[in-house]
């Protein structure tokens, strides 16, 4: 159920025919309240598509009553026409729901450059509102799938309240939120303030520490509504904990289903003088080829960890470096220790722990191997 796990809200899929392949592509999700509180997140890049443009501005006073979101086009780069499809979509919502477009947050994926055709997700638009249902949160996951395999949904519960939320997105998962679409509902009573400070404190250690080939889409959007349909006011730190919880569940999915993958790594940096500085050692490792290339061969080549610690700016030394491939110790005091050969990378998940034995501050950044079918799939994506 998902999106619609929370009380207060209805959701629906439906297909367009804004995808080829026949396939569902246009989702809608509806808060139906009594509270329209929300909050936001979007892609830190600057070539930003028209729905990003339009959705920044209408969740800026936290109050959104609905979600639209297709797939088969980013509508990106696509000149005033794109824009004013995104303005006619959420004018549309708007009417059909009682409220005005600017309480309607629009969110498109799919190839940049390309024209969405207008009336086919307009119609789409009228077709989803008349499939809206309580029961309606898969169907909306499905619509919204790219090159995903696999629909991505999470369910977390609180004392009172309930947490649930959709995602897509299958490559380009970089930092900035990755190529991802994703809607999170609760029924609890939340302020918009409340929600951006639960929503940014999630994304920045779930979604933002995705990195599976270090590529930020010009779509991405997370967006959290808070329907007030249960009637429990949660204490911020409990209500924070589902957020993540929920966030950290969909982000791992993320990881899981990249496009061609054979192994979702995990990059574990301890020892660290601070937060960032982990995140930075874990990020040069989870973008460095040679090493994403060796776990997809299968070669426990701990020497490429080693090397794509020494780019980062960190506090270490390099002789006080330990490295660990799932639990092997392979490398202690920057010195040969386990035999390599006894690192199994059979296993979907892999594990790299490094300590820098420079503080006390973690992270985690997850990712995946570089594969053929990686290459294969990206370099055909258009055509």
């Amino acid at each position: 159920m998902s999106v619609t796990a929370a009380a207060g809200f209805r959701a629906a899929g439906t297909t367009a025919g804004l995808k080829a392949s026949g396939r569902p592509d246009l989702a809608l999700v509806v808060n139906d309240g009594p509270l329209d509180a929300a909050a936001a997140v979007y892609t830190s890049n600057r070539c930003k598509a028209h729905p990003v443009l339009w959705s920044e501005r209408a969740s800026a006073d936290g109050h959104v009553r609905a979600v639209v979101l297709n797939s088969g086009g980013a509508n990106c780069f696509t000149g005033p026409e794109g824009f004013q499809t995104t303005h006619a979509t959420a004018e549309l919502v708007g009417e059909l729901i009682g409220s005005g477009a600017g309480d309607v947050v629009v969110c498109s994926t799919g190839l940049i450059g390309v024209e969405l055709p207008r009336q086919k997700v307009l119609d789409g638009v009228r077709a989803a509102f008349g499939a809206l249902s309580p029961e309606g949160g898969t169907a909306a996951a499905t619509a919204i799938m790219t090159t995903d395999t696999v629909s991505k949904q999470a369910i977390a519960s609180g004392e009172g309240f309930v947490v649930g939320g959709m995602a897509k997105g299958a490559g380009m998962l970089a930092p900035g939120l990755a190529t991802m679409l994703v809607v999170l509902t609760t029924d609890a009573v939340v302020e918009a303030a409340d929600l951006d400070r639960a929503l940014r404190a999630a994304t920045r250690t779930t979604f933002d520490r995705v990195d599976s080939d270090g590529c930020t889409s010009t779509n991405d959007t997370v967006v959290l509504l808070a329907s007030g349909a249960g009637g429990t006011t949660p204490q911020p730190a409990a209500f924070d904990e589902v957020v993540r919880r929920v966030c950290a569940d969909l982000a791992r999915m993320l990881v899981g289903d990249a496009e061609g993958a054979d192994h979702d790594i995990a990059i574990e940096v301890v020892g660290a003088a601070t937060e960032d500085e982990a995140v930075e050692v874990a990020r040069s490792v989870a973008r460095n080829n040679l090493f994403k290339a060796a776990v997809f061969g299968r070669d426990p080549n701990w020497g490429r960890v080693m090397a794509a610690v020494g780019t980062t700016s960190a506090r270490f030394d390099p002789q006080a470096l330990d490295v660990s491939l799932n639990g092997v110790a392979v490398c202690v005091a920057g010195t040969p220790h386990a035999d390599p050969a006894q690192v199994d990378l059979g296993p979907r998940e892999v594990r790299v722990r490094i300590d820098l034995h420079a503080g006390p501050e973690t992270a985690t950044v997850w990712t995946n191997d570089l594969t053929h079918a990686y290459v294969h799939e990206n370099s055909a994506y258009s055509s």
